[in-house]
């Protein structure tokens, strides 16, 4: 593994602005299919941070490298989180796409230094409080219930009908929300928005209706508190404002359920067309675990995350970084840097990968615990109780949604032995 490539004085800087000749649109068909191929591409020709443009020609630096992403993550005094920081905020309009992740918002993902360290402190003691163990328990019984619902057809698509549903519902019951009704389910679609929009489709509206749930969710819970993730946070004696646990909340859920969702789609996917697992995953549980792992490495549900903000001049693997500038963290390419992997292979029991991101700004601990639960407890059941299925697709034909920042599945259709109720 190579040393990080912070800052240095010794590495002339290109001419010009991340939006100088050769920037690559974050856009277009080798989002779809093949973004691996994208990543080496933009190595091969551009090294370890590449010039890119976000939708509207927004110029940012796309971060390819391992050490680069562990730099970046790793050293809050050079690449912070506040978006109000950024130099192109003259050319953002008020509608564009990406607003609802960079513009700046009295939430936890904003924040740094010691208020950071409050709002972090806050949800991870409220993550701290839930029980691995009923977790899983409660997840089984979620996963029971949407198998029973397309369990007699002998046929499915998963990736609506259980992997999207699953970890929504497991997080609403962390939360202390009603777990059945349209409710739910409008939360899972305007969530997906956020994250996944297709033409047409107003991401930001979604994400303000996700913002006027919670606001409800919070009010209910002053009143009626319970043994929940939002009654812990509204406890602590950090005494955030409601205002605060809000945004927070919105923060949990969607991190839990996007994610989570496409962690266990794609880790199907892999079960279903890898034949090195097909032989001992029929039936039973074995490699589950080593599959969910080589997932985070070579399809991570979050491909990119975007950002962080130069607080001032620096370098950056031999690039001019200047102070505002935007930089996206490329997760997917980091985690198969040659640099790390030189053979190209991905060691199965290594979880060194940077897909729940790094620094005080990774996915706060106990989170991913509680992601793996859920993810693994989705797909053992879903083996358990159709220990026959396959895809009732060719491998090739299934298809990836055209997200630079999220790795999931169109669809996931499969056969199976229908199973008499």
């Amino acid at each position: 593994m190579t040393e990080p490539a912070g800052p240095s004085s010794d590495q002339a800087p290109p001419p010009g602005c991340p939006a100088h000749a050769g920037a690559v649109p974050l856009s277009g068909l080798e989002y779809q299919q093949t973004p691996s191929q994208l990543y080496r591409n933009l190595r091969r020709e551009h090294g370890a941070i590449a010039p890119v443009l976000l939708e509207g020609d927004v110029p940012a630096w796309l971060v390819l490298g391992y050490s680069e992403v562990s730099y970046v993550t790793g050293h809050d005094e050079l690449f912070a989180r506040d978006s109000r920081r950024w130099n192109q905020w003259d050319a953002i309009p008020a509608d564009w796409p990406l607003m609802p992740f960079v513009g700046y918002q009295p939430s936890v993902m904003f924040t740094e230094g010691a208020e950071h360290q409050r709002r972090a402190g806050v949800i991870t003691e409220a993550l701290e409080g839930a029980d691995q163990f009923e977790l899983a328990h409660v997840c089984r019984e979620i996963a029971e219930g949407l198998i029973d619902a397309f369990a007699g057809s002998g046929q499915a698509e998963l990736m609506t009908g259980y992997a999207y549903a699953l970890p929504m519902r497991a997080v609403v019951v962390l939360c202390g929300m009603p777990t059945d009704g349209v409710d739910t389910d409008d939360l899972v679609r305007d969530l997906r928005l956020t994250v996944d929009a297709a033409e047409g489709d107003d991401p930001v509206a979604a994400y303000l209706r996700v913002q006027d749930r919670i606001e409800q969710l919070v009010k209910e819970k002053r009143n009626a508190p319970g043994a929940d993730i939002t009654s812990r946070m509204l406890n602590h004696p950090a005494g955030l404002t409601d205002e605060e646990i809000v945004k927070d909340l919105i923060t949990i859920i969607a991190a839990a359920q996007q994610p989570t969702a496409n962690w266990i789609c794609n880790t199907l996917r892999l079960l279903l067309t890898d034949d090195r697992f097909a032989l001992n995953v029929s039936g039973g549980r074995l490699s589950v675990g080593q599959a969910l792992n080589e997932v985070l490495w070579l399809d991570t549900p979050t491909q990119n995350f975007i950002g962080r903000w130069a607080v001032r001049d620096t370098q950056l693997g031999g690039r001019h970084i200047k102070a505002g500038d935007c930089l996206v963290l490329g997760l997917a390419a980091a985690n198969t840097d040659p640099q790390i992997w030189p053979e190209g292979h991905i060691g199965a029991e290594n979880s060194a990968h940077l897909s729940f991101s790094n620094g005080e700004h990774r996915c706060p601990y106990p989170a991913p615990l509680l992601a793996d639960v859920i993810a693994r407890s989705a797909i053992e059941t879903l083996l358990e109780r159709l220990p026959d299925v396959v895809l009732d697709v060719e491998p090739h034909e299934l298809t990836w949604r055209p997200s630079i920042w999220m790795r999931g599945l169109h669809a996931l259709p499969v056969r199976f032995t229908p199973v008499v109720q």
